[in-house]
């Protein structure tokens, strides 16, 4: 007898939820100790260091600070200290960022200015 194949729409939303729960706790059950370390240092890591707009990085930020608590200004000196010759890397990258929207508006702005009838 052929097994029939399930697909997420035969299921409600409340059974989806609780196979969706289960696997997690079946899956997090399997992961041996150095593997359940690598996986959270990989999300953590995707969640910290893959921030796509000052949002994110501000929530980063935050979560960053929360965990350092009381050491946080410690941790942020020394790591001045230790990498005193970096500290213009990302005002550089802010500023040729600032450019390339700068850019990008003025053209946006001069292809609006042009008359739809002058093809």
């Amino acid at each position: 007898m052929k097994r029939k194949s399930f697909i997420y729409s035969d299921l409600s939303k409340k059974q989806l939820e609780k196979l969706k729960e289960f696997y997690i706790q079946k899956k997090v059950e399997s992961f041996s100790h150095e593997e359940l370390k690598q996986f959270v240092r990989e999300i953590i890591s995707h969640q910290i260091n893959d921030t796509i707009d000052k949002e994110e990085e501000m929530e980063a930020w935050r979560e960053i600070s929360d965990f350092f608590g009381e050491r946080f200004e410690i941790v942020i000196l020394e790591i001045q200290t230790k990498y005193v010759d970096d500290k213009n890397i990302l005002e550089t990258e802010i500023d040729s960022q600032k450019q390339r929207i700068e850019l990008l508006e003025k053209n946006n702005f001069d292809q609006e200015k042009k008359d739809m009838w002058d093809d």
